[in-house]
């Protein structure tokens, strides 16, 4: 949102401008055509997921991996949610700003925002404070506790454009609020950190393919929805793989964040799908009570 606004990102420019390693030159044409919306919109082609992290010994070399994941479908033409584009965005960013995207972050967003405990990598100090994600028998053999879950984003430093961002409630709160004010900070209404009609253009669910439900970077409720049966149309929101998740609704400038270590102590439990949606009903009920 922010490089679309200083003109640093258009948004229907291919990727390969600002990673040309993607092209794979006599390769698959298609990828040529692969734009930054589509990688928001998670309309690329990728696949959702491919374990890299067993193959690549260095973040350098899951870099070079995850721009050579061939493409699964041709582009535009099918959402599917991807890591691997998110992936891809993180690199673009950090490539655009010449910043580590963690840096850049915590400059543009978390500070303006006084999201104090938002961080990519927690300090030793508040490790001991983070619930653990998971016993992992597989991977690292160890309890993973303040340090991201997701075995792509370890492997890359904790550092990575889907997954690894670790943040109190309140803070979350703070952004979301940010948002339902039309990108000013709460305590500084005089000062946008984005502009309105960036807000609106990434959280609007888009048209293509026919029949998604995904926005600029943000997912919108499709019934059954995680944000449960109250949330308005106009209402976007993200899930985390571990059972994390944002949803605001503009309409009731409502926002509800839901942390969870749901893949404690192993990722065999699926409760969170009923969760998500029972608890989102009980805080719009809670609310619509007290308001009688």
């Amino acid at each position: 949102m922010l490089m679309y606004e200083c003109g640093q990102i258009d948004l229907d420019e291919p990727v390969t401008v600002y990673l040309p390693e993607f092209r794979l030159e006599g390769y698959d044409v298609r990828r040529n055509r692969v734009t930054f919306r589509m990688l928001l919109a998670h309309s690329s082609g990728l696949p959702a997921y491919v374990k890299l992290f067993q193959t690549a010994k260095t973040p350098a070399e899951l870099i070079a991996q995850a721009l050579a994941v061939p493409l699964t479908a041709d582009p535009g033409i099918r959402a599917e949610y991807s890591d691997i584009g998110f992936i891809l965005l993180g690199e673009a960013l950090q490539r655009i700003t010449g910043q580590p995207l963690n840096d850049f972050c915590q400059r543009q967003i978390f500070q303006p925002l006084a999201m104090i405990s938002c961080r990519y990598l927690p300090r030793p100090e508040e490790k001991r404070l983070i619930p653990p994600t998971e016993k992992d028998r597989n991977f690292r053999h160890r309890v993973v506790q303040g340090e991201v879950n997701d075995e792509n984003a370890y492997a890359l430093g904790g550092v990575a454009g889907h997954a690894g961002c670790f943040a109190r409630a309140e803070d979350l709160a703070l952004f979301a609020e940010c948002l339902l004010r039309g990108g000013s900070p709460q305590d500084q209404p005089q000062k946008l950190l984005f502009q309105p009609h960036t807000v609106e253009l990434f959280t609007r669910r888009q048209a293509f393919p026919a029949g998604t439900s995904r926005a600029l970077g943000w997912d919108t409720p499709s019934a059954p929805s995680s944000a449960g049966k109250y949330f308005s149309p106009r209402s976007y929101g993200h899930l985390g793989y571990t059972g994390t998740s944002l949803w605001i609704d503009p309409e009731r400038g409502l926002s509800v964040t839901l942390l969870t270590n749901r893949t404690w102590p192993d990722r065999g439990s699926q409760a969170i799908k009923q969760i998500r949606p029972a608890f989102h009903d009980a805080v719009v009920e809670i609310i619509n009570a007290e308001a009688i």
